[in-house]
């Protein structure tokens, strides 16, 4: 090797490990900068002239496993998901209350009954009467008031949406204008390598939005998909838009038929101008966003449906009077009469028979239906989960309604007809005895206090009586917590808890006795929309077991809301760790670095000095 090619394989080493040096001052500089991944100069061999061998850094490589840091986003997205869930649970634990406080669900409901029960003992206690008025007063405005801060979460939600849609539009437009700058970069340097990790860090903000899936493409590009496959990021950005609603109750709730819909949807529109709804496609899994919508449209939701069986229950349960049809017979055919008079819209006629074929029992249920909008009646709209439910429009005069009445009897084998007045009758099919009328019962809602019987309208859907009413807009139940009152009668005059007719004695046990049956110990079943049962085997029980079981589920829901995001943190700092150890910045490590390249530079100043010293006694010679 001559000496001048000694010369260029020292000069070259000492760039070399200037260049390595400088890796070395910006990582230990970087050290504590969120997001900077360790740099190494990548140092290869070259050849000139076919025999001089010298150095060069080919390029600048950041120190990352990228298996550990895609396993981090899965676990960002899902810290992130859990997270914000048991930040609401937590909240809607204090909506509840500390069970057996003084301000908590079950102990205003307990105060309510043990006014009934102290009313029995006296009936013509005015004080013990006022007891009784005062604390369903205190029992209807806790539900009000839980009902204004369910929703009030709901709303939370709804703008933490919009937070995080602002947010993700933000993170995807910084992650294309970064795959701009990085496209036909052949050569990567230290320029490349810090664009590379503020494209790190958007995409890990993105990931903490929602689950995505990160495709690594030719010419550093990348492109982010969501885990469902819908493209968030290419080479260009998709752009998010979320309609934000200014109001959210009860009655609004998210739809995938926009028209009916109450709540803002997430809609995402691609550089090539293609729109899809990621709510309605289900697009987003985890995330910041997905734990919003599951508290917006789904938890909360629940909680509300539980509040507003309670409200409904506690109203029918004091109004609702069943009374069973006559035993008649016509010729051959035998059955039962009713008289119809007096339903309420979402009052009901029940027909038990069974089928004679098969020997099946069968229950039909006819429901007062008072706008055409509603029909026809899915069979959920009653609790019976094995009853067909058939609406019947009144709008039109009862000559329609019993032609309605008897159309719905058409595929069953029994028949309908309206001897006289108001009244129905059902009748099997007589001598082919293929059907038989077991029991016909009509279910109506005592409208008034003073109506003859120890059912009345004590609770009130704001100023009218509730009556499980469905219209062409949902069902009465939903949102009832939040509007139920007590009858106004009864705070001008408390004496109608005991007094249910102009003939009924001060002292008379009979409402109030009844009163404390329904609210302690009547069994009721409730709709399963609750989360309590299921629609196949809904939940029956008192109102004190349902209270209970509402603030067991619900706190069995926080607990595990607040599980899930314990394992999930672990996780995710396990595996930040394991990612840290990777990719950050070691001072010691970087210190050793320092100790090896000072000796290599030092080294090949040490060839290139000899080297000057050779060539200097050959110019003397």
């Amino acid at each position: 090797m001559s000496l001048s090619q000694a010369l260029i394989s020292a000069i070259s080493g000492l760039n070399t490990t200037q260049s390595s040096l400088a890796l070395v001052s910006a990582n230990v500089a970087n050290a504590g900068t969120p997001g900077y991944v360790r740099k190494t100069a990548n140092q290869i061999a070259t050849a000139a002239n076919g025999t001089a061998v010298s150095v060069r850094v080919a390029s600048v490589q950041r120190e990352l496993d990228t298996y550990v840091q895609k396993q981090l986003r899965t676990e960002n997205a899902g810290a992130s998901y859990a997270t914000i869930r048991a930040q609401f649970y937590s909240q809607l634990q204090s909506v509840y209350g500390q069970p057996g406080s003084d301000t908590a669900l079950d102990t205003v409901f307990n105060n309510f009954t043990s006014s009934l029960q102290a009313l029995q003992g006296s009936p013509d206690d005015p004080s013990a009467q006022s007891s009784v008025v005062t604390t369903a007063q205190l029992l209807a405005q806790q539900l009000n008031t839980m009902t204004e801060q369910v929703q009030s979460l709901r709303g939370a939600a709804e703008l933490g949406i919009s937070d995080s849609v602002d947010q993700a539009n933000d993170a995807m437009q910084h992650i294309a204008d970064i795959n701009a700058q990085l496209a036909g970069v052949n050569v990567v340097d230290a320029s490349s390598t810090l664009l590379m990790d503020q494209r790190d860090n958007y995409i890990d903000k993105l990931s903490q939005l929602m689950d995505i899936n990160v495709i690594q493409g030719n010419n550093n590009q990348v492109t982010v998909y969501t885990n469902s496959g819908v493209q968030l990021v290419g080479t260009a950005a998709s752009k998010l838009a979320f309609n934000a609603q200014g109001t959210v109750s009860a009655n609004t709730v998210w739809n995938a038929d926009p028209a009916k819909s109450g709540v803002g949807t997430i809609t995402l529109t691609s550089a090539n101008g293609s729109s899809v709804d990621l709510i309605k496609t289900n697009a987003i899994h985890s995330g910041e966003i997905a734990g919003y919508l599951q508290m917006r449209d789904q938890d909360l939701v629940q909680a509300q449906n539980q509040l507003d069986a309670l409200a409904a229950s506690m109203s029918s349960a004091l109004s609702d009077q069943t009374t069973g049809g006559t035993p008649v017979t016509s010729g051959s055919q035998s059955g039962f009469d009713i008289d119809i008079s007096g339903l309420s819209a979402g009052n009901t006629i029940t027909i038990n028979y069974t089928d004679g074929l098969t020997h099946t029992p069968r229950t039909l249920t006819l429901m007062r239906v008072d706008d055409p909008n509603a029909l026809p009646l899915s069979n959920t709209a009653t609790t019976n989960p094995n009853d067909k439910v058939v609406g019947i429009d009144f709008s039109g005069g009862m000559t329609a309604v019993y032609g309605q009445i008897a159309s719905a009897m058409g595929s069953t084998g029994m028949t309908a007809s309206n001897p006289s007045g108001n009244t129905l009758r059902i009748l099997n099919d007589g001598a082919g005895n293929i059907v038989s009328v077991n029991n016909v019962t009509a279910t109506k809602t005592a409208t008034s206090l003073s109506g003859g019987s120890a059912q009345m309208s004590f609770f009130t859907d704001g100023g009218s009586a509730y009556t499980g009413a469905i219209d062409g807009v949902g069902s009465q139940i939903t949102g009832l917590a939040g509007r139920i009152a007590v009858n106004q009668g009864l705070i001008g005059d408390p004496s109608k808890v005991v007094n249910y007719g102009t003939s009924v004695a001060s002292g008379d046990s009979t409402r109030p006795d009844f009163l404390y049956k329904q609210m302690s110990s009547a069994s009721l079943v409730y709709p399963s929309n609750t989360g309590i049962g299921t629609a196949g085997s809904p939940f029956s029980g008192s109102l004190s077991t349902f209270l209970r079981q509402v603030i067991s589920v619900q706190g069995q829901n926080a607990d595990a809301a607040s599980n899930l995001k314990q394992g999930q943190d672990v996780v995710q700092s396990a595996l930040q760790q394991r990612f840290n150890d990777a990719s950050g910045v070691n001072i010691d490590q970087e210190m050793t670095n320092l100790l090896t390249l000072q000796n290599s530079y030092a080294a090949n100043a040490r060839v290139l000095s000899v080297v000057k010293d050779m060539i200097d006694t050959l110019m003397k010679i």
